[in-house]
């Protein structure tokens, strides 16, 4: 098995531990059950889709659970009675478990499940006390950085 030592790193950082975390889990994870397959598409600079493809799930099925930077995706296993004997079943209908590690402010905007295929969209949403802001030095008048038509960055 190919694990990684953060160790080396964790000395000399401060505040990074769930990153490590995350990522030691990720590593330990990997070899894992890929049932069922998704995809992660990054549709704009805050907007995300997750799509899983649970071909046979119905929404009463499926369970997703949002909580503090995690998404949890549920399918349960239905027993149905069928008419006949089965000679082959190659259509996976098993239970299943996906977990998703969200980065903060990220939330869930809508799930809908079409022709087989769960999409969940997400999006990040900074607070406005999180975001940058410039800070006036001394009383002066806050500087704006303007770009001029030859793209050099002045002071205005």
């Amino acid at each position: 098995m190919n694990r990684m030592d953060f160790t080396p790193y964790r000395r000399s950082t401060v505040g990074f531990d769930r990153l490590f975390d995350l990522m030691e889990r990720q590593a330990r994870n990997a070899g894992g059950d890929n049932y069922p397959p998704f995809n992660i598409e990054r549709r704009g600079e805050d907007e995300y889709r997750i799509t899983l493809a649970v071909a046979g799930f119905r929404p009463a099925d499926l369970d997703i659970t949002a909580q503090q930077n995690l998404l949890v995706v549920q399918g349960r296993k239905r027993d149905e009675l069928t008419e006949g004997e089965m000679l082959h079943v190659g259509i996976a209908n098993r239970g299943f478990e996906r977990r998703f590690e969200l980065a903060d402010y990220v939330r869930v905007e809508n799930a809908d499940l079409a022709d087989g295929l769960l999409v969940i969209d997400l999006v990040r949403e900074v607070p406005e006390a999180m975001k940058p802001k410039k800070i006036a030095i001394g009383g002066q008048a806050t500087l704006e950085v303007v770009k001029d038509s030859d793209s050099d960055t002045k002071a205005a």
